[in-house]
């Protein structure tokens, strides 16, 4: 064991140098379950400690369950710890207000059955014909196309592609600074393990997208919040949660905000900025609702020029959450880190959705799809407006684009009540505190128009916003 012990350590800096070098060789698993420890005696020659400096290690793991004894035979490595629950991490809270609450019951519930909670499209709202073209045209390819793993960089045709979309945006990134992954959700994940060590802090805003939280969460991050404006973070409270937490990311939509729809205004997209240079704070940017976009709204990402900003997202929105592939933009020595650890994670990219996105985005029917689509989503959000105001639930705004409405239940009725309630009903519905990391949207929900379009969707919430309703439970 290649581990010396300072000459100037005390007995105690001693021992827990010891143990956590063994903590170390187990962690890597270089001594695995059931593995034996170096003797006490062969130990302490190989650290230059004493043969009591052990002795008082291996007993204080054993009282932690890291290792245990054999009287007559040694030391062995424990079972290692149970796998982490997401589910106790962080704040308890009422599972119907948990992040995982809304994805679970969204993903599992058959299609049949009405979702104004989910955060996707209807099937028949997304371009069902191109994708079929594009996987018709597939199936001619070549034997790497079909079957070859990917570059770790991902399709040269759609990073050349992904990069004159940006432009559109204003945002100047070379394909070179692109690397594709296997969603928008993968991307975050790879910059969380990149940038993020466990108990590191970071901002989101308040409401924002629940898997933030739920992915923090599992990089054992340390959540802080700013509250969210019609016009983007509350400036004077982002600075003071900077100067007071010192977050290591600021994770946010700056284009269309998910829940509550809201637009980055150019004035506070530039004070934010000039608040992450002044605190060394690293910027991750979603851009995963672009295409909804009937005007682009400003990037950080374009103000920054990619310094200081990550630029994701993906295209399972508005083409297929089938076929997962999204994207990281990026300082090119970040993709050089980013690409080491795809290979680590995930090895090879998803050649095949990487060449079934290019087809249908490069395919003229894209864009006469997409300009249908946003007329399609203002109508819904018009609609859909006006049925749910004519029940009390009022939208916090009226988004300029997008498919979701924040809105306020009337006299303060608990959303997550409300939920359970339209559950038992088969509707799944959003509770406002899934969204809120100060659990301050107790009486707020998401609605996706292009989920709620039902009237029994609306029978159904007139029925739950009954206080008899709610609590026969």
């Amino acid at each position: 064991m290649a581990v010396q012990m300072s000459e100037q350590a005390g007995e105690g800096t001693r021992v827990e140098m010891v143990m956590a070098a063994i903590r170390q060789r187990i962690a890597g698993r270089v001594l695995t379950t059931g593995a034996k420890l170096p003797s006490i005696r062969g130990l302490a020659l190989a650290l230059k400690v004493s043969a009591s400096t052990v002795v008082e290690a291996y007993e204080r793991l054993v009282a932690e369950g890291a290792i245990y004894s054999r009287p007559g035979s040694g030391f062995y490595v424990a079972s290692q710890t149970a796998p982490l629950s997401l589910s106790q991490v962080g704040p308890k809270v009422d599972r119907a207000v948990d992040p995982f609450w809304i994805s679970r019951q969204s993903l599992e519930t058959p299609d049949t059955e009405m979702k104004p909670g989910c955060g996707w499209l209807p099937p028949s709202w997304l371009p069902e014909d191109g994708i079929r073209k594009a996987l018709r045209s597939l199936s001619r390819a070549n034997g790497p196309a079909l079957a070859d793993y990917g570059s770790p960089l991902g399709l040269p045709p759609l990073r050349q592609l992904i990069a004159r979309r940006m432009s559109e945006r204003g945002i100047d990134c070379p394909p070179d600074q692109i690397i594709l992954t296997e969603s928008g959700t993968q991307a975050l994940d790879l910059l969380c393990r990149l940038l993020l060590e466990p108990g590191d802090t970071v901002l989101v805003d308040d409401p924002c997208y629940f898997n933030f939280q739920a992915l923090l969460r599992a990089h054992r991050a340390s959540i802080v919040s700013v509250p969210y404006t019609p016009s983007g973070p509350d400036i004077e409270q982002f600075g003071a949660v900077l100067a007071e937490h010192r977050p290591r990311l600021y994770i946010t939509n700056s284009a269309i905000h998910n829940p509550t729809g809201a637009t980055l205004s150019p004035s506070v997209a530039h004070k934010v900025l000039k608040l992450a240079e002044q605190f060394a704070l690293t910027i991750v940017e979603d851009d995963i609702f672009a295409d909804f976009e009937h005007t682009p709204a400003p990037r950080l990402a374009a103000f920054d020029g990619l310094e200081r900003v990550i630029h994701i997202g993906s295209f399972s929105k508005t083409l297929s959450a089938s076929a997962r592939c999204g994207f990281v933009a990026a300082r090119l020595e970040w993709i050089e880190s980013l690409t080491d650890l795809k290979i680590a994670t995930s090895f090879g990219g998803g050649r095949l959705a990487a060449e079934l996105v290019f087809a249908v985005l490069s395919d003229g029917g894209y864009r006469k799809h997409m300009d249908h689509l946003r007329s399609r989503l203002s109508r819904a959000i018009f609609d859909v407006a006006v049925k749910l105001k004519a029940i009390g639930i009022v939208p916090w705004l009226e988004p300029q684009a997008g498919m979701f409405l924040w809105c306020r239940l009337p006299d303060d009725i608990d959303a997550a009540d409300v939920a359970r309630t339209a559950l038992a009903r088969n509707v799944v519905l959003a509770p406002g505190n899934a969204f809120s990391p100060s659990q301050s949207a107790t009486s707020y929900m998401r609605f996706n128009v292009s989920q709620t379009s039902s009237d029994r969707t609306f029978e159904v919430l007139r029925d739950a916003l009954k206080p008899a309703s709610r609590t026969s439970r």
